[in-house]
């Protein structure tokens, strides 16, 4: 079951309050749990009140963890629970807005994708269709979020490095898309996981084993966060050599990992195989694992280019007196004093006494 309790584990968390026999027929639909049970079965399963009684009838679809060898099958049931819970609330307060939650800008239905060549395409494709150009990406997440799609920068288990997932409900025919990215990883990475994961919504595997689905999709990524066209213009179609400062300053201009960069540097002819090597082995032979000149402050990781979607849509709401105080805290999952001085910019104006 969800949270990655069997029925019988689930009945001694909960300390003998209720049987397996009784947790299988809640699952069921076939009993209603006492108030006392529910109090229980929140605490031990980590969620809301709110999640257990007022579920939209969601379930995940296509789950596509990015993971290390190791992760348990308990940690992906947690995670998903998570997500389920979080996906829960952001449909309540589109639905509240009045907001279309259930459809994103998808530029076409998912296309087959064979060779290199063609993920480069697909990858320009989108960027004309969403109408973005050639420039590079300022913001990642809040362009996935513009376009429809739900995305959760979240705290995952050390071994999960995140996962995309259709989000089902039973009354919409229409799957929801939601990517998954680990909080604990560098800006860097998080933003080549989306563009990756953007990639998987885009592109037909039939016919691909999972390697090159991996494959295609990395190349979507690379394309898409650093085009073809502008890398040429801000290096050139061709070099025998780059060196240590201008490879960290092109890193930071498509804000991508360094050992990406250079990988794509070669994907598209601009530097040799030989120099690919040459460099993992020389001023970049610790990229693959340590990220040079982080874009973001360890001590800050997960807090730049967040996902806000959602936190605006409730402040949207409280403002507009259609959620209260309480509906707000309960959504954002924060106490109601944050809440208030959120609203009522109380901090800020502290801060600045004379603006």
């Amino acid at each position: 079951m969800k949270a990655g309790y069997s029925l019988r584990a689930l009945a001694q968390a909960l300390d003998g309050k209720v049987s397996a026999q009784a947790i299988g027929k809640y699952e069921r639909g076939e009993m209603t749990p006492s108030s006392k049970v529910l109090l229980a079965l929140s605490k031990v399963l980590g969620v809301s009140l709110s999640y257990l009684l007022d579920s939209q009838g969601i379930e995940l679809t296509a789950v596509d963890f990015r993971t290390k060898s190791g992760t348990t099958s308990k940690d992906r049931a947690r995670v998903e629970t998570a997500v389920i819970e979080w996906v829960e609330r952001y449909l309540q307060i589109e639905q509240i807005l009045e907001l279309d939650g259930t459809h994103w800008q998808k530029t076409f239905e998912p296309k087959p994708i064979s060779t290199m060549a063609e993920a480069e395409k697909l990858a320009n494709e989108v960027r004309e269709y969403w109408q973005i150009g050639y420039d590079p990406i300022s913001n990642m997440t809040e362009l996935l979020e513009e376009k429809g799609l739900k995305v959760l920068i979240v705290e995952l288990p050390e071994r999960v490095s995140g996962f995309t997932c259709l989000v089902k409900r039973r009354d919409d025919a229409n799957d929801l898309p939601v990517i998954v990215v680990n909080k604990n990883h560098t800006l860097e990475r998080r933003r080549m996981t989306l563009a990756h994961e953007l990639g998987h919504r885009l592109i037909d595997p039939e016919g691909l084993s999972p390697k090159d689905e991996e494959k295609v999709a990395n190349r979507f990524a690379g394309a898409f966060l650093m085009p073809q066209s502008h890398l040429e213009q801000e290096v050139g179609k061709h070099r025998e050599s780059l060196g240590y400062r201008e490879l960290i300053s092109l890193k930071r201009i498509y804000q991508v990992s360094g050992a990406a960069l250079i990988v794509r540097l070669r994907d598209i002819g601009i530097i040799s195989d030989s120099r690919l090597t040459y460099l993992f082995q020389s001023i970049a032979r610790t990229w693959r694992t340590e990220e040079p000149e982080e874009l973001e402050p360890e001590e800050r990781r997960g807090t730049y280019e967040n996902a806000r979607r959602f936190e605006r849509l409730c402040y949207h709401g409280l403002a507009e007196g259609l959620i209260s105080f309480p509906k707000a805290a309960e959504l954002l999952r924060c106490p109601i004093e944050k809440v208030e001085a959120e609203l009522k910019g109380s901090k800020s104006l502290d801060a600045n006494p004379h603006q």
